[in-house]
């Protein structure tokens, strides 16, 4: 099944099912109402509002800088732009510390934001939170590997996890550990293709890569990296466009045609009835002088001031 066979909502039913038939699944990041519009027109059945958006969309320099009502911005904007699409709102940095803020703010993505369901980073330390929020009735997807929110506990730069026999074993006990909690899905990101191979093999749930091999249930990927928005992109990233280029490009004709004043042209241009324009100003026929006036040597009435108080 995909977005294209239905004209309602997508649920994680739906996802399940899509698993169970054994179809890959592509999930892109959307941060606007455009975007997400093309996205779901497009056949994508699932979209995440990542908390990417605070370095590819808003500029910080982690994603640790975005804030809830940040988030809770963009997932509405992505909503709206969407009718089809399984939305998923990116909890963001500290909004779920506790149980009870994961709760709150997991609620505020449902119900303020439109969103489905909400991701949330880490493996085991992380299930009970998970636990809590899916017997709230809140969809989860977790997230596991290399989890940007914690990348100051983690050297500071995106690398790959589980090279090494303990780091490998703690990310299957995560992996097995998020969907034990109840997750109906997981994301891998930096992770070796065997292992995340292995790891979708144990699960009953689907497993989406970034950075994790063709072995992940389903991949995903932030889409300024797809559509080559910048000049730089992670290993893992495959450019399917280069609008960084178009984009210049356009902008630099624009800039040339305004200089050399063949923009806007005709086809850019409208017009009022010249006769109209001329009553506006009161050099229009009814305001020159009579045969007889002229003779009278009755003067000409001078033009309306253009910043006269009409």
């Amino acid at each position: 099944m995909s977005a294209g066979t239905t004209d309602r909502r997508l649920t994680i039913t739906d996802i399940a099912r899509m698993h169970a038939e054994g179809q890959r699944i592509a999930m892109l990041t959307a941060y606007d109402h455009p975007t997400a519009r093309i996205l779901d027109e497009a056949g994508i059945v699932m979209i995440l509002v990542g908390d990417s958006v605070g370095e590819v969309i808003l500029g910080y320099e982690s994603t640790v800088r975005v804030s809830m009502a940040e988030m809770l911005h963009h997932t509405k904007a992505v909503v709206r732009g969407t009718r089809r699409a399984l939305v998923v709102a990116d909890m963001p940095f500290l909004s779920y510390a506790t149980q009870e803020e994961a709760v709150v703010n997991a609620g505020l993505f449902l119900r303020e934001g439109g969103a489905q369901a909400v991701k949330v980073e880490g493996g085991t330390r992380t299930a009970r939170t998970i636990e809590t929020l899916v017997r709230s009735g809140v969809p989860v997807m977790g997230h596991i590997g290399w989890t940007p929110q914690a990348k100051y506990t983690m050297g500071g730069q995106a690398r790959v996890q589980g090279k090494t026999r303990d780091q490998a074993r703690q990310l299957l006990a995560d992996a097995l550990a998020v969907q034990e909690a109840g997750a109906f899905s997981i994301v891998l990101e930096l992770v070796p293709e065997q292992l995340a191979a292995a790891i979708t093999e144990r699960l009953r749930i689907p497993t989406i890569g970034i950075g994790a091999g063709s072995g992940c249930s389903g991949q995903v990927q932030v889409l300024t990296d797809l559509l080559g928005w910048s000049d730089w992109s992670p290993r893992h990233a495959r450019r399917y466009a280069e609008l960084a280029s178009v984009i210049g490009t356009a902008v630099r004709e624009y800039e040339s045609d305004v200089e050399a004043g063949t923009f806007p042209g005709p086809e850019e241009t409208r017009r009022m009835d010249d006769d109209v324009l001329a009553d506006v100003l009161g050099v229009g026929v009814l305001d020159q002088p009579s045969s007889a006036q002229a003779a009278e040597g009755v003067a000409r009435p001078r033009a309306v001031p253009l910043d006269r108080d009409l």
